[in-house]
């Protein structure tokens, strides 16, 4: 906790964004940071609850009262070492979670939460600035070898553990750069990309090997990693996008969100790209998530003439009934700082089919709306409404519809591992066999694993992962769960 009486005194202050006529002309973060004094006001502001929720709402269990009261006492040192005992890579959940242990928080019942997220935030990037944060070497090596095939939250942090605990870990990427859905999923302007540098920097010196432009299952084989390692763990992501098989799904300007979004982050990075552009389009994104809100905010950059969002489900609500959802992540409508930047949004709309121009090249999406009702099981139903179809003008059509499964030609293939009823590889994460497929020496973390989910969730899994494949080793382990 911070001041027993602080949450009465200090008033919620959070981070805010830089205006929006400038922040579209860039790609670099615009979130302006608060300063210290008020920083340890909002630490402060965390009250002897008596049951911290805001645990119950990390999925890295956080240790959140304790480092909040540290930022109060002005003990930031200690305060890092803390947050990091719990999370490898706070720099990125302080700045793209989506904060479900502020929904906890005991003080969101009034809708006044901690502002945990920009805390946490402020703790490691002091923490970077004072050269606090360095490698881990280990004091002993135990001479087994692991590799890691992927390079995003869960992967990362994977092997970061496991060098830790002294193996030798290879990691391998099928991209140019390391860093998966970081990197290449994420837009600059919510996570610029040297954050993951410095911690590559970090990771390397620490032990781990990279290997980028490196596909196992395709030009590397898998069998060859089982011969030279003595564990090998999966963390490729889900990357297998859902699609939209509907009638003029082939004309040219229908693309996955994700082949739109990474050629930009490659543009930022100073890679000359000619691929897709919003410039002087009008752009429909389907799908209102995170990578929907993605599209919208890099569109915008790019000069796009107008920015639509459909949703298939209904509106949620404004502001949720906390005595029924408290302390539990609730369904309401939330607005990033993408949507403020420019967009219309369309909820209950479903998508019929895409209209051709006459040269093969989408001109307009049709659309009609939809009432959802419950069947006299329960079940929610989707109608469409007779007699309101219209069009939605559209050069450029953005699916981002979220991620179905790992993809599974090439290294799941070749590995026959037995995969879970959506399609995931199969794997559990408790008891003796945490992690472990139905493979031998071969283990799953992250969405690969989970399906589809948040960055704070692929490091939990890449730790607990690492854990178990310790323990599989060394037949013990001193690795956090």
């Amino acid at each position: 906790m911070g001041k027993a009486t602080g949450f009465m005194e200090f008033p919620r202050v959070d981070r805010v964004y830089a205006p929006v006529a400038d922040r579209l002309q860039h790609y670099q973060e615009f979130v302006i940071p608060l300063g210290e004094d008020a920083v340890r006001q909002q630490g402060a502001r965390c009250m002897d609850c008596g049951i911290p929720f805001c645990h119950q709402g990390c999925p890295v269990n956080n240790l959140i009262p304790d480092w909040n009261d540290l930022v109060y006492r002005g003990a930031w040192r200690r305060a890092i070492e803390v947050l990091h005992s719990t999370n490898n890579f706070p720099e990125f959940t302080g700045r793209i979670c989506p904060a479900p242990c502020e929904a906890s928080c005991t003080l969101n019942i009034d809708d006044r939460p901690v502002t945990i997220k920009t805390i946490e935030c402020s703790i490691v990037d002091r923490a970077w600035e004072e050269g606090w944060i360095q490698p881990h070497i280990p004091a002993h090596r135990t001479g087994r070898r692991v590799a890691v095939v992927g390079s995003g939250p869960a992967g990362l942090a994977c092997a970061q553990q496991l060098a830790r605990a002294g193996h030798k870990v290879h990691v391998y990427e099928k991209q140019d750069r390391i860093g998966g859905l970081l990197r290449y999923g994420i837009p600059d302007f919510k996570m610029e990309k040297y954050l993951i540098d410095r911690r590559i920097a970090q990771m390397h010196a620490e032990g781990v090997a990279f290997h980028t432009q490196t596909h196992v299952g395709v030009d590397l084989p898998v069998s060859r990693l089982l011969d030279d390692f003595d564990a090998l763990v999966l963390a490729g992501g889900s990357e297998q996008p859902r699609d939209l098989p509907i009638p003029g799904r082939a004309l040219d300007g229908v693309r996955f969100a994700m082949d739109f979004l990474p050629q930009q982050n490659r543009r930022v990075a100073g890679d000359r790209i000619d691929g897709i552009t919003a410039e002087g389009r009008h752009v429909v994104v389907i799908g209102g998530g995170d990578t929907g809100s993605d599209c919208i905010g890099t569109s915008n950059r790019h000069g796009a003439l107008s920015v639509t969002q459909i949703e298939i489900l209904p509106r949620p609500p404004e502001k949720e009934n906390k005595a029924l959802t408290w302390p539990n992540w609730p369904n309401r409508l939330r607005s990033s700082s993408s949507h403020e930047e420019g967009c219309e949004r369309m909820w209950s709309v479903t998508t019929k089919a895409f209209l051709d121009d006459g040269t093969g090249r989408v001109r307009s999406v049709l659309c009609a709306r939809v009432e959802w009702s419950k069947d006299d099981a329960g079940n929610w139903r989707m109608t469409e409404v007779a007699g309101s179809e219209f069009e939605l003008k559209a050069d450029l059509v953005l699916l981002a519809m979220g991620f179905v499964h790992p993809v599974r030609e090439g290294l799941l293939a070749s590995l026959r591992v037995e995969l879970d009823g959506r399609g995931n590889v199969k794997s559990g994460t408790e008891g003796p066999d945490a992690y472990h497929t139905s493979v031998p020496r071969v283990f799953a973390a992250g969405d690969m694993r989970r399906g589809q989910s948040l960055v704070v969730w692929a490091i939990r899994e890449g730790r607990q992962c690492a854990r178990a494949v310790d323990e599989y080793l060394m037949g013990k382990s001193e690795l956090p769960r």
